[in-house]
């Protein structure tokens, strides 16, 4: 009997809590879970990963389009250009070999995990934001939009082309590029940031999963029990992660994701 369809969904709802809890990031996790559990490449894992997101940060965009906080013209541009670039992050990870691979994914996880354990003891200890220049994506607060110049255009395409190549080539998503890009370079409130991001994330996904099942690069049979396992972790983790200490959740998961990177390095190095 093979135990991986039953195993997929409880894979689905461990990162579908970790989405709720710790926002869309956590869905970074997906990849490296399917690999040590499934015992999956990282070419196989990551359109499954895909699959999750792309339901979980749907649902997230619809809400905040509903709630009138996403930009959607900034997340179609964004996303036009990830889409454009995720069909050739998914053609080198099915050329690469799965050992370099792993230590980019692992590079990718020590990255994050750093850089998020520094954003929650800022928080934590509230420590100045640095100060920094005007942003080219301005708001206009009184129609609500950004105020489009060549700059903006020219930030936004290059994270949004960054993001659907890392997308297709390691299936997380790309919310680790975006979030940042768009708090660097607009100056939107943080629910707009989010909700915008999701917006990007749902389209590019989509599209990679797409490409992938045109490709024949997809297994269903493991992709819809993950992804629907995620939806339901992912609306259980909201409703729990509202009692709980942000920064402190922020903390926990920078130190398993460290934590999950190194477990990576040490794979990729008896693959080798």
């Amino acid at each position: 009997m093979d135990y991986s369809i039953l195993i997929s969904p409880c894979l689905g709802i461990m990162v579908g809590l970790l989405m709720g809890l710790t926002g869309a990031g956590g869905g970074i996790l997906s990849v490296p879970l399917l690999v040590f559990v499934l015992h999956l490449p990282i070419a196989e894992a990551a359109p499954i990963s895909l699959s999750a997101i792309a339901l979980s940060a749907g649902i997230g965009a619809l809400l905040g389009l509903k709630n009138k906080i996403l930009r959607y013209k900034a997340a179609g541009f964004m996303a036009a250009f990830g889409l454009l670039l995720s069909p050739l992050g998914l053609w080198v990870a099915q050329s690469v070999p799965n050992a370099p691979l792993l230590i980019l994914f692992s590079c990718t996880l020590f990255f994050v995990s750093g850089r998020t354990l520094l954003e929650a003891r800022r928080e934590i200890l509230h420590l100045p934001k640095p100060i920094r220049k005007p942003p080219p994506c301005l708001l206009n607060t009184k129609v609500g939009k950004l105020h489009w110049n060549i700059p903006c255009a020219r930030a936004l395409m290059l994270s949004g082309g960054w993001a659907g190549f890392l997308s297709g080539l390691l299936g997380v998503g790309g919310g680790f590029v975006i979030v940042p890009a768009l708090k660097r370079y607009t100056d939107l409130p943080v629910q707009s940031i989010v909700a915008t991001s999701l917006g990007v994330l749902a389209i590019i996904s989509s599209g990679g999963v797409v490409y992938s099942a045109l490709s024949g690069n997809l297994h269903l049979g493991l992709a819809a029990p993950f992804s629907l396992g995620a939806l339901c972790g992912l609306l259980l983790g909201r409703s729990v992660g509202k009692k709980l200490s942000g920064p402190r959740l922020q903390q926990i998961f920078a130190l398993l994701t460290l934590g999950v990177a190194v477990s990576l390095v040490i794979k990729s190095i008896h693959s080798l």
